[in-house]
């Protein structure tokens, strides 16, 4: 299969690149890389460099391709706060304006890289696929709209849509400026000596995965017709401090915190029920979350040395 990534420089796309390559399938990166690394393309794929506003030239990029993959987006939530209109402008109409190109060059199907941000505060654990819908950060709202306008393509124009909602990815190679997420941010703290920033006390609770189990529910729904909206999480939920201590007794000593109160944006708790996406294509989660700090923290300890 021919498969365009929008975003394949980042660090779930170029993932999710090197499990395509991997399964033979033909693989072509579009990224403007502004918030990405070159160094992060597999030299299987092809690149192009390129920004979804030029219609153009990504409709030329789209002839012959089966299949796009979307993960081109920005996607810290405490930025989207302070600059709501950068968001949508660029998360919005950057999927408009691929969703209009994928229409002329007539490629109907489309996986979209999409956030358990679009939930906002939930009113009941696990969250479903069915759970109510209502960010309550600009981020969110930009995925909601995102997500609404892929869905509207299905119904207009017939592509095949999957939508997946992640849940707190994580893993080697997320290398993200700034750095707003959890995981990374307490081990390249820790591994510095540095004071860990730590927002609400560490009591919120997020569900993680590990970002090879993410990258295998893109190829678990390649062949996925129609319109599906997937969880993709770890379907446990678990305190950012126990991740802490996790991680400090991975390292083999205490960690130093700089509690920084609370956070706009922010939700107390949230946690997955994946289990439409096991029943519907049979994908699993296969690293638990000590082996995927362990892999992590590996991965950080020889990239800052």
């Amino acid at each position: 299969m021919k498969i365009l990534i929008t975003g394949g420089a980042g660090f779930i796309g170029s993932h999710v690149a090197k499990l395509l390559l991997d399964q033979n399938h033909e693989v072509i990166i579009f990224d403007n890389l502004s918030k990405s690394k070159i160094e992060f393309i597999d030299p299987r794929a092809e690149f192009i460099e390129g920004d979804l506003k030029d219609q153009t030239k990504l409709t030329e990029c789209l002839s012959g391709v089966d299949l796009v993959m979307h993960f081109a987006s920005l996607i810290e939530v405490s930025e989207s706060v302070k600059n709501p209109l950068l968001f949508a402008e660029n998360n919005i109409l950057g999927t408009i304006h691929l969703l209009e190109s994928m229409k002329t060059a007539k490629v109907k199907k489309i996986i979209f890289s999409s956030s358990a941000t679009v939930y906002g505060p939930p009113t009941k654990l696990p969250l479903t696929e069915s759970s109510p819908i209502l960010a309550n950060n600009p981020y969110g709202a930009s995925k909601i709209a995102s997500e609404s306008f892929i869905t509207t393509y299905h119904f207009l124009y017939d592509f095949d849509v999957t939508i997946l909602r992640y849940f707190n990815p994580y893993g080697p190679g997320e290398m993200h400026s700034p750095e707003t997420h959890a995981i990374p941010s307490i081990i390249k703290a820790a591994l510095n000596k540095k004071p860990i920033p730590v927002f609400w006390q560490g009591e919120q609770i997020r569900d993680f995965i590990y970002i090879e189990d993410l990258a295998e529910a893109h190829t678990a729904t390649i062949n996925l017709t129609g319109l599906n909206i997937f969880n993709v999480g770890g379907d446990k939920g678990i305190k950012v401090i126990d991740i802490l201590n996790k991680v400090s007794d991975i390292l083999g000593y205490k960690l130093e915190i700089d509690q920084l109160g609370e956070r706009a944006g922010d939700v107390a708790a949230n946690y997955a029920s994946s289990q439409l996406l096991k029943q519907k294509t049979g994908w699993q989660t296969k690293v638990d979350l000590d082996a995927g700090l362990k892999k992590t923290i590996d991965y950080y300890k020889q990239s800052l040395s």
